[in-house]
């Protein structure tokens, strides 16, 4: 288990799928990333199954992000496009219920997230892709030590717009 006093980085359990199935399809914070359709019951529930496969093959690891104290789900913590030989990652954080951001459970879960694989996949790096109208996100992973490293021009449309998207990196 990896935890500080507020929170701990745990592996999914069946438990977790009503969240999963509410934050999974919350069509608001679709904007934030690449879904476009909604997620039924039954493929996340084979997807929590799955959870156990080694990050080798699967090449991703969702963490539940947990209060210590009401031992209850916040969030998640997403690595996904593994790459073992070049030693990255991407990752992506989500904190579910509104009422829970800004109170630090994000930037605790990404300092807790990023010496986990380090140490656990002597990962080089972490990077992730962020819109440029997603100020809480850049301002999150610029605090949690994230460096801008690029930006994806037009990369995302956001119904007529198109949005650039931010390239940030971060070398552990």
């Amino acid at each position: 288990m990896i935890s500080n006093t507020s929170i701990k980085l745990r592996a999914l359990e069946p438990g977790d799928l009503n969240n999963l199935y509410s934050w999974e399809n919350n069509f608001e914070e679709w904007k934030f990333s690449d879904h476009q359709i909604p997620f039924s019951q039954f493929v996340l529930e084979q997807y929590i199954q799955s959870a156990t496969e080694s990050i080798y093959s699967s090449r991703q690891l969702r963490l539940v992000i947990e209060e210590v104290d009401s031992k209850r789900c916040i969030g998640f913590l997403d690595f996904f496009d593994f790459d073992p030989r070049n030693l990255k990652m991407a990752v992506g954080i989500l904190i579910g219920d509104v009422s829970d951001r800004r109170k630090g459970f994000a930037i605790d879960a990404l300092s807790l997230g990023k010496r986990f694989v380090k140490e656990s996949f002597n990962l080089r790096q972490l990077y992730c892709h962020i819109s440029e109208n997603n100020l809480p996100s850049i301002s999150l992973f610029k605090k949690a030590g994230f460096q801008t490293s690029g930006i994806l021009k037009d990369w995302k449309r956001e119904g007529d717009q198109w949005r650039d998207v931010l390239v940030f990196q971060c070398l552990l």
